[in-house]
């Protein structure tokens, strides 16, 4: 741990929701749930007015309807969500160069080359909430403290909440002065740190381990022997608030991808092509966005059972088009029964190379089919698809599209738009 370091984790309050009000005030004070309404849906958000009802992210939204008959539901706008993010981000940027975006709600910010200008780490997270508040309309907590662990912790220990039936509106801003790291995290409960999920929750919870002191006291040797050498090893750290990793403000994207639920099962296969033919335009379009090709890409179905399936083929010329995905993927499709009814159909790109050629190591998958080139004209069609990127950025994205998307667009409206599950009806009303 370096003292020296100064560290903000700034995470925005309820962001999809706060967005949603932000548009519209008449929603203030009522329960608003962001997300699928659907029988297939899940939340994205609540607000505090829906969690007095136990109404959290990742519930489906059906449970969501039992919990909290009166809440109003909002299919989302993930554009609009990610053109608030930026200029959210822009602010941080502001201040210290050093930002790491890990959602399009939260960032790390080291400032510690930003105190003598600001005069202290309170000041710059004081002066971010009241820009983030005044500039954009919705409203952030930070924690403060030596490393990016703690300050996580601190942020969510800042945050409003609900207690009692009735909204705790936060501080706002925790700090962890350095050396005090350990007196913060050891009264917490264990499952608050990083990797401590339902199995190992119950796991510690057999050996007596209730808190992060009772972790930390444990010893390393008996939490190895219960969970195995690299997690033991990792939450004993992580108890005496040690984290040495520096905030990487060029963290380059691992995947890109898009996933679509349907509003019923599609077992028809043809169909199914069809949906991925404009999935990989879409993840196609983001991938030549951000510059870049990819040489690893991955289908994920969803079937009507819940069971999932992922298969990945890595190519041997990075592509960018959506006919070279579509080549790539499209025997894969074609070699699933998917007679059962599929209701998840996802596409994603990995093993980025950049403009120049540069690529990134590939780590082979268990589930990689064997590589055989096609016949597909990457170099023709990336120039194409080129040319239709342009068209978009002049005319909007509805002036040139695939076929597949000309035929599906009434059904599903754009690709991304419905990332948490189909809307109970199909007429995209709110």
């Amino acid at each position: 741990m370096n003292p020296q370091r100064t560290i903000l984790h700034v995470d925005m309050d309820m962001f999809y929701v706060a967005v949603e009000l932000r548009d519209d005030p008449a929603l203030r004070g009522l329960p608003v749930v962001v997300g699928g309404d659907g029988s297939r849906g899940v939340v994205a958000a609540a607000s505090y007015e829906a969690r007095k009802f136990g109404v959290f992210s990742a519930m489906s939204s059906s449970q969501a309807r039992r919990l909290c008959p009166n809440a109003v539901f909002l299919p989302g706008r993930p554009a609009v969500y990610r053109e608030v993010s930026g200029r959210v981000h822009a602010i941080f940027r502001s201040y210290t160069p050093f930002v790491e975006g890990i959602a399009l709600d939260e960032a790390f910010l080291d400032v510690s080359g930003a105190l003598r200008t600001y005069g202290s780490a309170v000041a710059i997270a004081d002066e971010i909430r009241a820009r983030v508040e005044t500039e954009i309309g919705i409203t952030c907590s930070v924690g403060v403290a030596t490393n990016k662990f703690v300050a996580k912790i601190a942020s969510k220990a800042a945050k409003p909440r609900v207690t009692g039936g009735s909204i705790d509106p936060g501080e706002g801003v925790v700090v962890v002065e350095p050396g005090r790291e350990v007196e913060f995290l050891h009264p917490l409960p264990v499952r608050a740190l990083w990797g401590v999920g339902p199995a190992t929750h119950a796991r510690l919870d057999r050996i007596g381990v209730k808190t992060v002191g009772d972790l930390a006291t444990i010893g390393v040797e008996h939490l190895v022997t219960a969970l195995g050498n690299a997690t033991g090893r990792h939450l004993f750290e992580l108890a005496w608030g040690r984290d040495d990793r520096a905030v990487e403000p060029e963290r380059e994207a691992k995947s890109i991808g898009h996933e679509e639920t349907f509003f019923d099962d599609i077992a028809d296969a043809e169909e199914l092509r069809r949906h991925l033919v404009r999935l990989c335009d879409a993840v196609a379009t983001r991938v030549r966005a951000n510059d870049t090709r990819a040489r690893t890409l991955t289908l994920k179905i969803k079937f009507s059972n819940f069971r999932s399936i992922t298969r990945s083929i890595t190519v041997d010329t990075a592509r960018s088009s959506g006919p070279g995905f579509v080549d790539a993927l499209g025997p894969l499709l074609g070699a699933i029964e998917v007679h059962q009814g599929v209701r998840l159909l996802g596409v994603s790109a990995s093993q980025f190379e950049d403009a120049d050629g540069r690529a990134g190591p590939v780590q082979a998958s268990l589930f990689d089919e064997p590589v055989e080139e096609r016949a597909v004209d990457e170099a023709t069609w990336a120039n194409a698809s080129g040319v239709m990127d342009e068209i978009r950025r002049k005319f909007g994205g509805d002036a040139i599209r695939t076929v597949a998307a000309l035929r599906d667009v009434e059904d599903l409206g754009e690709i991304g738009e419905n990332p948490w599950g189909p809307a109970s009806s199909s007429d995209g009303t709110r």
